[in-house]
C-alpha cells in the first residue's frame, strides 16, 4: 500500500552512496523537475487508473532519491504524490500509512523504547476500508489518498473472502489489505510477481467476473474501534467472521525475535506476496485522532530489495577475443540483497545501444541466479545526455587488433588471457593482471613478445620481483613445449569439430574454403573462418615468429 506518506518514508541513508550531485542550481532544477514528473506519472496510473508502470521497490528508491536531491538542493516545493488518488467516499477513519525501514539499525532503535509490539507480514495488496451495519457490509472504500477513496462496494460483494455478513450483528469498520491469492508463495525466491497491481487493475474495473472475484483474499489488519489489546483484536475479528490473522501475528520481546519472524515469512510459503513486516504496538491513540500519515505506533521493516535503483557513473566497452563488444556500466554503490554492486553488463552492444543507459542516468538492477548483477531496465533518464565515444563493431571482428595499437587495448589484452588460460597454454602464474602489467611497461607489442622476457628484465618492472620474475620465466619456458594443436587454439583457431587436424602448420595453410568444408561438422561459414584464419597476415607473421623460435609444428 503506497500510503500518503510516502514522502515521509525513513531510509537510514549509507553515507557513502548519499552524497549531493555535483550540480548547478539549473542542473538540479531540471533534474529534480524530471524525476517529480516520473513520480507524477506513475501515481497517476496506480492511483486513478489501477495501472502499476514500476515496481514498488523502485518506486520506493526513486521517492527516496528525490527527497535526497531536495536536500541537497532545497527551495524547490514539495509535491503530493498521492494528489490523483483521493475519491468521493470519505473514510470514517484515516487510513495512516507506514514508515518504512531498510536497515536492522533503524529497527533496533525504533524497537527500543516500545514494548508490547507485534509482528505481522506486510502483505502486499492494497488497502480497503469495510464497513458493517448491523452484521451486514454496507460499504468498501478504497484507500485513495487516506482521507477519501473510491466506492468499492460493488466489487467487495462479489468476492467470497470479505464476508457479507458477520457472525454477529455488529457495527463495526475494519481496514485491511485485499491481496491475489498465491499458491505457496516464497518472497526470497519468487519476489511479488505483480501481485498487488494484478488486484489494483481489478479493483479499477467496472465489473469483476467469478474467477477474478475468486483470486482476492483479505487480510486484515485493523480493527480501530475494537478492544484496546491486539490479541482481543484478533479473536474478536476471527469471531466474527474475519479469516483469522493469528498465525500471522506474533508478539515480540525484542530486535532478534522481530528478525526471526521477518527471516522466516520472507523464506517460508505464504498465501499471498509480502513485501516485508509491520511492527505495530499493541496500544494506539483513539481512532478519532488518527491522520493520514504514518502512526509512530507501527511501521513497516522492508524485505532486502530484488531490484535496486543506480545510477550509471560511466559507460565501458569491453571487447572480446573475437572482437564481441560488451558495455558494461560502472554503478554508483548500490546495496542489494547485503551485497554492494558497483557494475553491471549491459550483455551485449545492440541492447546497450536499445536502452541508451549514460552516466546520470538510473537503471534498474536485479540479481541474476541470486549472485550476478543484472540490467533490467532505464527508471530515469538524465535530463543533460552525455556524449560517449561508442566503438564502431564494424571494427572488431575474429581477425582484429593482433597489437595493442589505439583502441585495440581491450581486444589485445582478451587475447593475451586466452592465450595463457586453461583453453590455451595453461600458463602457471600468469592471467589477467600479468599481461596489463607488461602493457603498462610497454613491453607487448604483439601476441608473442613475451618469448623473448628473462627473469632479469622482469626483474626490472615494478610488481615484479625476483621470485615472481622466475616463476613468469618457468611458466614461459613450459609454454614452449606445449604440443602445436594446444598452441594452435592459444592462437585462437576457430573451432574445428570434427575436422582431421595436420600435425604441421604449413600442411593446414595450404587449405582452401573447399577443403576445410570437406571435412567432418565444418559448414561452409566455419570452412570460410578457418581458410581466413590461417591466410590472415597477421596470422602469418606470428606463425613466423613461433617457426623462427623453435616451437614444434611451425
Amino acid at each position: 500500500m503506497r500510503s500518503l506518506l510516502v514522502l515521509l518514508l525513513i531510509f537510514i541513508a549509507m553515507p557513502a552512496f548519499a552524497d549531493c550531485p555535483a550540480w548547478t542550481t539549473v542542473e538540479a532544477q531540471k533534474e529534480i523537475t524530471s524525476l517529480q514528473n516520473q513520480i507524477n506519472r506513475w501515481d497517476d496510473a496506480y492511483h486513478r487508473e489501477g495501472r502499476s508502470l514500476v515496481a514498488d521497490e523502485l518506486y520506493d528508491q526513486s521517492l527516496q532519491r528525490l527527497n535526497e536531491w531536495r536536500e541537497c538542493f532545497p527551495g524547490d516545493p514539495t509535491t503530493e504524490p498521492l494528489r490523483t488518488a483521493s475519491g468521493p467516499v470519505a473514510h470514517p477513519v484515516a487510513h495512516t500509512g507506514l514508515g518504512k525501514l531498510h536497515e536492522a539499525e533503524a529497527v533496533e532503535a525504533w524497537l527500543r523504547d516500545r514494548k508490547d509490539v507485534w509482528v505481522q507480514p506486510k502483505v502486499d495488496g492494497v488497502a480497503v476500508t469495510l464497513i458493517y451495519r448491523d452484521g451486514i457490509l454496507q460499504q468498501a472504500i478504497s484507500r485513495g489518498d487516506g482521507i477519501s477513496g473510491q466506492d468499492w462496494t460493488s466489487s467487495a460483494r462479489k468476492i467470497a473472502a470479505i464476508p457479507q455478513r458477520l457472525a454477529q450483528p455488529a457495527d463495526l469498520l475494519v481496514q485491511g489489505e485485499l491481496y491475489w491469492r498465491l499458491d505457496e508463495h516464497v518472497q526470497a525466491r519468487s519476489g511479488s510477481v505483480n501481485a498487488r497491481a494484478t488486484v489494483a487493475g481489478l479493483m479499477g474495473r467496472a465489473e469483476l467476473d467469478a474467477d477474478q472475484a475468486n483470486g482476492i483474499g483479505l487480510f486484515v489488519w485493523d480493527w480501530p474501534q475494537g478492544p484496546a489489546g491486539f490479541s482481543e483484536r484478533l479473536s474478536g475479528l476471527a469471531a466474527l467472521g474475519f479469516a483469522p490473522t493469528k498465525p500471522y501475528s506474533h508478539p515480540v520481546a525484542d530486535f532478534a525475535e522481530a528478525q526471526k519472524w521477518r527471516d522466516h515469512w520472507y523464506r517460508t510459503a505464504l498465501p499471498f506476496a509480502s513485501d516485508g513486516v509491520v511492527l505495530r504496538q499493541n496500544q494506539r491513540p483513539p481512532a478519532e485522532r488518527w491522520q493520514a500519515r504514518a502512526p509512530y505506533w507501527a511501521v513497516a521493516w522492508k524485505y532486502p530489495f530484488a531490484k535496486a535503483l543506480a545510477e550509471v557513473r560511466k559507460v565501458n566497452f569491453k571487447i572480446g577475443r573475437t572482437g564481441r563488444i560488451t558495455p558494461v556500466l560502472e554503478l554508483k554503490p548500490v546495496m542489494l540483497d547485503d551485497r554492494v554492486i558497483k557494475r553491471v553488463s549491459a550483455t551485449s552492444l545492440k541492447r546497450w545501444q536499445a536502452l541508451d543507459a549514460r552516466p546520470g542516468d538510473h537503471v534498474a538492477i536485479s540479481l541474476a541466479g541470486l549472485t550476478i548483477p543484472r540490467l533490467d531496465s532505464v527508471v530515469l533518464r538524465a535530463s543533460a545526455r552525455a556524449d560517449i565515444r561508442v566503438p564502431d563493431a564494424a571494427d572488431f571482428h575474429a581477425l582484429s587488433c593482433w597489437q595493442p595499437t589505439l583502441g585495440c587495448e581491450s581486444q589485445f589484452l582478451a587475447r593475451m588471457t586466452w592465450l595463457s588460460g586453461k583453453q590455451g597454454l595453461a600458463m602457471r602464474n600468469v592471467g589477467h593482471g600479468t599481461w596489463e602489467k607488461l602493457l603498462e611497461t610497454r613491453r607487448l607489442s604483439n601476441l608473442l613478445d613475451w618469448l623473448t622476457l628473462d627473469a632479469s628484465e622482469l626483474a626490472n618492472i615494478d610488481g615484479f620481483g625476483e621470485r615472481s620474475s622466475a616463476r613468469l620465466v618457468t611458466s614461459f619456458q613450459s609454454a614452449r613445449e606445449r604440443p602445436f594443436a594446444q598452441w594452435l587454439k592459444a592462437l585462437g583457431l576457430p573451432p574445428t569439430g570434427q575436422a582431421q587436424l595436420a600435425d604441421s602448420w604449413q600442411a593446414l595453410a595450404q587449405r582452401d574454403t573447399e577443403q576445410w568444408q570437406a571435412e567432418p561438422g565444418i559448414g561452409p561459414g566455419r570452412a570460410a573462418q578457418l581458410s581466413a584464419f590461417f591466410r590472415d597476415p597477421q596470422v602469418v607473421a606470428l606463425s613466423d615468429t613461433l617457426r623462427a623460435a623453435g616451437i614444434n609444428g611451425f
